[in-house]
């Protein structure tokens, strides 16, 4: 079967087929001299294409399992014998079509990612800005960067503070505070306030279009998913071809080689895992996971290693208050307190979880007012009486630059996050944010080390700290943080050298060329966007990571009754075979005979698609 076969086509040549043999069977009840005419114009109008396209992927060094069927289809032809050549032909074409089905549609990852990146750049010259396309942006040229706004080019602040949202591109889960001298990657999302930037790179050589090429190259070079019948094809044709012209040399009977072909025609192995695919994809639909086409199954059904991304993925992607520490004679509420109520009018992200602990912890929030907040940096206010201020460690300490000692280590130690808080001028404490692991990612992973999973590895574009301790409380021993989306190609790609069958786990377009790469991409649909899940094989639709597991399960199980079904169905038609080569079956009756079997591995791959032990 050709690659260049439109799905149409696909699906209209056993509606022919199926038309072609009804209405010739209608006939013959009126004329039956009309009948045979009828069906042999289907066998050269359907059949005979059907068997040029088997021999042009012969002469291309594709040995299928299409063989068998064009031979007894091109038989049926000479010898005329329409009835049993359309019924072959039927199958086959019948064959095809569930399988296109069960392929579903190819990624769109690339296409999705040029959609989404930055199409338009405020180029500003002199007092004017000037809007002009992103691929007219030179480096050197200074830029203005409007709040909600992508960077449209790498580049360096020139002027403005604000919070960089770059969770798109190297998976941190907090917006980036930027200022004059911060260097910025393309694809960011500017928050609350504009940037003047100084473009360093083309927007061609920018991260965000390095993520593009890395997709492409990644999806350019992923083994292709060969037909499990193509593969019984090498051993089977041959042994099929032998007892058929064996027959005809001992009987000098062409119509017993017919007989051999049509029964040995490769229907069953064809329609068994379709058929099964098929029942997999709609139990995992049921499930809420998406597999995009049949080949995902099979891949899911052989992993052994399961690479997953942090940030959306494991965990929960919003930072939470993780620890209060207050100065004396602060206490951890009424440091909370004050926070949460200069806090409390603000839109920014650490904001809202300082006011979630607050309440979670039954704290009063008092109120506040004169509220002075400077985007990407801290908010001040008055607070019954009282000056509070609230930010990073360079704002507090410039509003209250008594409490520099007073923070003591807290100021010294700067991994991970936090929000330093002063009143009056003096040191009133610190607030430590945290990413916090799914609730169900510890059961995920155990249920993963129960299927055999001999690997788990985190991946994190966060910092190293971070994704260590996200690994020790949920008993990864392999986890690398500061991680890159070519990072993370990297780390898939020579996992795959070395034999492992790898599953990639994530939910950002950072995680799109590990998602192409893998043997199998998994993607949470609940993520950073559509980009992700187009660079995946399979899509989660709830969020729930339990369905890892379940996919592997259900591709497991999938599998298992596929390769079952085409076991009954070659055993079957290796009955039938040799009855038919001692001429005791004709060839109509032998096509009919296959359609028999057809039924009986259809019959038995649709247990797929009901719930079973996986």
């Amino acid at each position: 079967m050709t690659a260049g076969r439109t799905a149409a086509s696909t699906y209209l040549r056993p509606a022919g087929a199926l038309a072609l043999l009804a209405l010739g069977a209608i006939i013959r009840l009126v004329d039956p001299r009309w009948s045979d005419p009828i069906w042999m114009a289907g066998v050269v109008l359907i059949g005979l294409p059907m068997v040029a396209r088997t021999l042009v992927g012969m002469f291309r060094g594709r040995f299928a399992a299409d063989l068998v069927a064009g031979l007894a289809v091109l038989a049926a032809a000479v010898l005329f014998q329409p009835l049993a050549g359309l019924v072959v032909v039927l199958m086959q074409t019948g064959g095809e079509a569930l399988e296109r089905h069960a392929e579903g549609r190819a990624s769109r990852a690339v296409e999705a990612l040029a959609a989404a990146a930055p199409r338009a750049a405020h180029l500003i010259r002199g007092d004017t800005v000037v809007d002009t396309p992103v691929d007219a942006v030179r480096p050197g040229n200074v830029l203005l960067v409007r709040p909600g706004e992508l960077v449209p080019c790498d580049g360096t602040v020139v002027d403005g503070f604000a919070p960089v949202d770059l969770s798109r591109i190297t998976g941190e889960p907090l917006p980036v505070p930027a200022g004059p001298g911060s260097i910025l990657l393309s694809g960011g999302v500017v928050l609350d306030s504009p940037l003047t930037i100084r473009a360093d790179r083309a927007a061609g050589e920018s991260e965000y279009e390095q993520i593009v090429q890395l997709v492409r190259t990644a999806q350019a070079s992923k083994a292709p998913f060969q037909r499990i019948a193509d593969r019984y094809a090498v051993w089977f044709t041959p042994l099929a071809l032998a007892l058929a012209l064996g027959a005809w040399g001992v009987s000098h009977d062409a119509t017993r080689l017919l007989a051999v072909l049509v029964v040995a025609t490769p229907c069953p192995m064809i329609l068994a895992t379709p058929v099964a695919m098929i029942g997999g994809i709609d139990r995992g639909a049921r499930r809420g996971l998406i597999f995009r086409h049949g080949g995902a199954l099979e891949a899911v059904a052989g992993v052994t290693t399961v690479v997953l991304d942090k940030t959306g993925t494991l965990t929960l992607g919003r930072p939470e208050v993780a620890a209060v520490i207050a100065v004396p004679p602060f206490t951890e509420a009424s440091v909370l307190a004050f926070a949460a109520a200069v806090e409390r009018g603000s839109g920014h992200e650490l904001a809202r979880s300082v006011a979630e602990a607050a309440r979670a912890r039954d704290v009063a929030i008092p109120g506040a007012g004169q509220i002075q907040e400077a985007p990407g940096q801290g908010v001040t206010g008055t607070v019954d009486g009282h000056q509070v201020s609230v930010g990073a460690w360079s704002y507090v300490t410039e509003k209250a630059p008594d409490a520099l000692a007073a923070f003591g280590t807290e100021a010294v130690d700067q991994t991970g996050l936090r929000a330093f808080i002063s009143v009056d001028g003096a040191a009133a404490g610190t607030i430590r944010f945290a990413d916090r692991a799914r609730p169900e990612a510890a059961r995920t992973l155990a249920r993963l080390r129960s299927l055999g999973i001999d690997r788990i590895m985190l991946l994190s574009g966060d910092r190293e700290t971070e994704a260590q301790s996200i690994a020790d409380a949920l008993g990864i021993t392999d986890a690398r943080g500061d991680t890159l989306p070519g990072d993370k190609l990297a780390v898939v790609r020579d996992l795959l050298a070395a034999g492992h069958r790898v599953a990639m786990v994530g939910d950002g377009i950072n995680d799109a060329p590990a998602l192409s790469a893998a043997t199998v991409g998994v993607a949470l649909a609940s993520g950073s966007g559509r980009i992700a899940a187009e660079a995946a094989d399979i899509v989660l639709l709830g969020d729930d990571l339990e369905g890892i597991p379940a996919a592997i399960g259900i591709g497991r199980r999938t599998m298992r009754i596929a390769r079952e079904s085409l076991w009954v169905g070659v055993g079957l038609s290796g009955v039938a075979m040799l009855v038919a080569a001692a001429g005791r079956i004709p060839p109509t009756v032998g096509a009919l005979l296959q359609e028999a079997i057809d039924v009986a591995v259809i019959l038995n791959a649709l247990r797929s698609s009901r719930e079973g032990v996986s």
